[in-house]
């Protein structure tokens, strides 16, 4: 079960990244490996890195354009 407090944190997450709570938990499941790297190989870890990255970028821009548009109603007061 999950907590009160578990799905606060997770609600929060999702709505920070402009998504789903469910894409939050799609995400985690994805990233979670019980034996770690040291068995995957280079090209497969590489992989993983790109798309991460990949996805981390997507995220900082959408980030910025939700600053950027929330900056300029702050101004136009």
């Amino acid at each position: 079960m999950v907590s009160e407090s578990n799905v606060k944190k997770l609600e929060k997450l999702a709505s920070v990244k402009g998504t789903s709570a469910a894409d939050i938990v799609r995400h985690a499941i994805d990233a979670y490996d019980p034996h770690g790297v040291e068995e995957m190989d280079t090209p497969e870890l590489m992989a993983l890195v790109s798309e991460r990255l990949k996805e981390t970028i997507a995220d900082t821009q959408r980030t910025r354009r939700r600053l950027n548009r929330t900056l300029k109603k702050l101004e136009a007061g």
